[in-house]
């Protein structure tokens, strides 16, 4: 009797999870989280720098990393409400919307730490007669807190896309 118990809340426990970085689930809460702090670090990094309107690549990156940071916050909202009412989002249309909008932005997100990357190992490459090093380390920092945003919503978008075909 206590192992179809056992089994029973395993199950329901489950059930109201669905798959681990989900909408919904404590896992995708984290990743949300984990996906703010990076963009916004990002953000930060290159912003700090005045010399970053020089070129495309970082102008790319700030506004990527402008849509990202809001998305991310209300996705983590949302993420946090399921949890703590313990009652997941299953609908198909915003599943949809929720795994097209993390694969877009995912797409966005690999682009601009790509061309971030590439531009600040140029720069690098100059021997620092177009950045100094302090500016070059820090376009370097954002780079890296790109690549990590990148890796978050990745993750995201493989798992609710996962989900998609079950609700």
């Amino acid at each position: 009797m206590r192992a179809v118990q056992s089994a029973e809340n395993f199950q329901n426990k489950m059930a109201m999870e669905g798959v681990p970085g989900s909408l919904g689930s404590s896992v995708g809460f984290s990743l949300r989280i984990g996906q703010t702090l990076f963009s916004s670090a990002s953000l930060l990094f290159m912003s700090l720098g005045v010399e970053f309107y020089s070129y495309s690549a970082f102008c790319y990156l700030v506004t990527t990393m402008g849509l990202v940071i809001p998305w991310s916050c209300t996705l983590a909202v949302l993420d946090g409400y399921s949890v703590v009412v313990k009652c997941p989002v299953r609908q198909p249309g915003i599943l949809f919307i929720i795994a097209a909008g993390d694969w877009v932005l995912s797409v966005l997100t690999l682009a601009a730490a790509c061309s971030t990357a590439s531009v600040v190992d140029l720069l690098f490459q100059t021997s620092g007669s177009f950045c100094t090093p302090k500016c070059c380390s820090r376009y370097q920092l954002s780079a890296a807190m790109a690549f990590l945003t990148w890796f978050l919503f990745l993750a995201s978008a493989l798992l609710n896309l996962w989900l998609l075909p079950s609700s």
